[in-house]
């Protein structure tokens, strides 16, 4: 069950960007799997992607059309079928598929994405369930089916998750609107994690590509579930251009910082809804380092809490075990860590004061705290005026029995 999260409702609508999906039957029969979305002309498109050397096809694929592109007019997503350590066979399919979708659209297959999510390593004919069911999705197209889209791209996830923002810009107001799946595999190097953010701004060029590294960089970046980062990974921006403003194209526009932070509230938003409804999740752990002398040893701090089987299962069993705490932050690989001027906070609790155990915590307001669904964790290293913050939850026994199942 997701930790503090609700089923998205009223997500709003981005001129210049349709929705439809359909059931392609590509892995489960009678459930939409299968999404299409088409967006208006002079839409402009960029995109991040996973760093895992085993890449999926589709990611091979998207990551060429973008390059080649002169404007991308539509993104396809199957769920059921990762198309991943498929070969040449699994490049062939991504391709084919592409070819599927220009034609019933009537543009060019370098102007279609494809992306995928599901089982790793299976073949399955892609490009026939997709052009079988392919008029479902473009009769359905509408620009409010955000909904209905999100649900349509879950695997493992328990819950939708979309979510809309709007910021005023010079009196116009824009709307800024995604949605993303995942649960488990999540440790994104981006730049299983899908995303899909769109704008009506006239976002352009080295802004569009700006906003969207530093949106993923505060949000998906910086969340892990079990540390296992996926092969089909993307997170995709799209501005329509629809809005009555003119273009935003460098990031010394004024325009730019209130545009790119809603971007990014959208992103961390879908981010920590993913955590959130981690595989088996029951407690969501947001983990704040402080007083380090730069931001990538918080962050090796952070990550290194965050990945200890040992942590999250006592956060699962609600046990204030502060020593597992500090055995992570010692071998975080911090030189010369001073460990007499550390700092440990569960929620409002100091737990730990100069290095050791402060005088006047007590088990059972350490216990307090862990009963929690929500735990905030916070470290001051006292060497330096750097910080860093991540999101993950707890292991429990669903995790071990969802991965188990997985593909039986």
């Amino acid at each position: 069950m997701a930790v503090g999260l609700q089923a998205p409702r009223h997500i709003l609508p981005v001129a210049g960007v349709r929705l439809g999906v359909a059931e392609a039957g590509i892995r489960y029969a009678n459930r939409r799997d299968l999404t299409l979305i088409h967006l208006a002309a002079e839409t402009q498109v960029t995109g991040v992607f996973t760093r895992n050397r085993f890449c999926a096809a589709p990611v091979l694929v998207a990551r060429r059309h973008l390059t080649m592109a002169r404007g991308v007019r539509a993104l396809i997503i199957n769920t059921g079928n990762a198309n991943a350590g498929t070969g040449r066979a699994g490049l062939q399919a991504a391709e084919a598929s592409c070819r599927v979708v220009a034609q019933y659209l009537g543009c060019l297959p370098e102007a279609v994405l494809p992306f995928s999510t599901g089982v790793i390593g299976e073949s399955t004919a892609l490009a026939e369930k997709i052009a079988a069911v392919l008029p479902d999705c473009v009769e359905q197209l509408a620009e409010t089916r955000w909904e209905e889209a999100a649900a349509a791209i879950m695997t493992t996830d328990t819950i939708a998750k979309a979510c809309s923002r709007q910021v005023d810009i010079d009196g116009v107001t824009i709307t800024v609107t995604g949605m993303a799946k995942g649960s488990g595999m999540i440790r994104p190097d981006m730049a299983t994690l899908l995303a899909y953010i769109a704008t009506d701004a006239p976002l352009q060029g080295v802004a569009l590509q700006r906003c969207l590294q530093e949106a993923v960089a505060q949000s998906f970046n910086r969340i892990t579930v079990d540390g296992d980062t996926s092969t089909n990974d993307a997170c995709i921006l799209m501005a329509t251009g629809h809005a009555a403003l003119s273009p935003i194209a460098a990031v010394t526009d004024p325009r730019y910082a209130g545009l790119r932070d809603a971007v990014t509230a959208v992103a961390q938003w879908l981010a920590q809804a993913i955590v959130r409804d981690g595989e088996g999740a029951t407690k969501f752990i947001p983990i704040q380092i402080c007083g380090g002398r730069d931001e990538g040893e918080c962050l090796r701090v952070a990550y290194r809490m965050a990945h200890s089987p040992l942590i999250k299962t006592a956060f699962f069993a609600s046990d204030p075990n502060w020593g597992r705490l500090l055995a992570a932050i010692g071998s975080a690989g911090v030189d010369d860590l001073a460990v007499d001027g550390v700092q440990v906070w569960l929620g409002e609790t100091r737990i730990v004061r100069d290095g050791a155990r402060d005088p006047e915590y007590t088990e059972a307001a350490g216990r307090a705290v862990m009963a929690q669904a929500e735990i905030p964790v916070r470290v001051d290293l006292g060497r330096g005026s750097a910080e860093a913050q991540i999101w993950t939850c707890d292991l429990s026994y669903d995790y071990v029995r969802i991965n188990a199942d997985y593909r039986s």
